[in-house]
């Protein structure tokens, strides 16, 4: 996909963005309720592959998600983590409808629905929902980033040895190139952890709550919202939809604070937006 001029004017993206905030807190509710229900029976929990877990709630949630967005909107693509989908629009909305479900499925409430909405290439409209935590992560292109309304930033941090910085980990990836990555974070000073929700992890990126996001790969379900949300809190990204087949098959992920995206983009090998704009913070 290439950023290339959409037809859809500002009055219909702006029904987009007020439709996504509703569906987020509706899917939110049917998530908490599976979670709560998870928590008390310990329901049966699938797997799709090594450390890749699936719940009932996976799919109720997307299917909620899928059955509202076509109803309000027949002529956008739908592209869902559980269930698929084509694009064939120029616009689509990608969804994960439990991102973190290792931790749902053990009573750990850092989990999330993640919703974004792409127009040839460009995200225009991010929410990502996290329920048990009562916090809904929201944002529009050129509008800023919000949590509960309020509007967020990246953090101030100005040194490397006092970072904090998520790692996400993949299983699509070699684990030495895995702890290359970890060590060089490490070397560098920083305070590397992980807690198994990407999309979350970015969006804690743009509210401050970390310092940077690095993951070898992502899905584009799992990490469009919150590099949305990290732009718009004046964070620095890679160009995850620049790369090829990044919406069907995945990409690398970097976003960070931008006194720290030159580091981690050294340190990960992932290539920067607008590189030549950022500075160097001190390691």
């Amino acid at each position: 996909m290439t950023n290339q001029p959409h037809p859809l004017s500002p009055e219909t993206l702006s029904r987009r963005a007020d439709f996504c905030k509703e569906i987020a807190l509706s899917a939110g509710k049917l998530a908490l309720e599976g979670f709560e229900r998870q928590s008390r029976q310990g329901a049966h929990v699938g797997r799709k592959g090594p450390q890749d877990f699936l719940t009932e709630t996976d799919g109720t949630v997307e299917a909620h998600l899928r059955a509202r967005l076509k109803e309000a909107f027949p002529e956008d693509d739908f592209l869902g983590e559980e269930s698929g989908g084509t694009v064939t629009s120029g616009h689509v909305w990608v969804v994960d409808p439990i991102d973190g479900t290792a931790n749902f499925a053990r009573g750990i409430p850092h989990f999330c629905i993640s919703i974004a909405f792409v127009v040839d290439g460009v995200i225009e409209i991010g929410a990502i929902n996290a329920p048990a935590m009562d916090d809904l992560y929201f944002a529009r292109r050129g509008a800023g980033a919000t949590r509960n309304g309020l509007p967020i930033n990246t953090a101030g941090t100005d040194s490397f040895d006092a970072a904090c910085i998520e790692l996400g980990w993949s299983n699509r990836m070699p684990q030495s190139q895995y702890l290359a990555v970890l060590t060089g974070m490490l070397d560098a000073g920083a305070n590397v952890r992980r807690a198994a929700s990407g999309a979350l992890g970015l969006a804690y990126v743009a509210d401050g709550r970390s310092d940077g996001y690095v993951e070898l790969h992502m899905n584009a379900w799992d990490c469009l919202a919150g590099l949305l949300l990290v732009q718009e809190a004046g964070g620095a990204t890679c160009d995850f939809l620049g790369a090829e087949n990044a919406l069907s098959e995945g990409a690398p992920v970097l976003a960070a604070t931008p006194a720290f995206a030159a580091q981690l983009g050294a340190i990960s090998g992932i290539p920067l937006a607008n590189a030549g704009a950022l500075r160097t913070c001190a390691v």
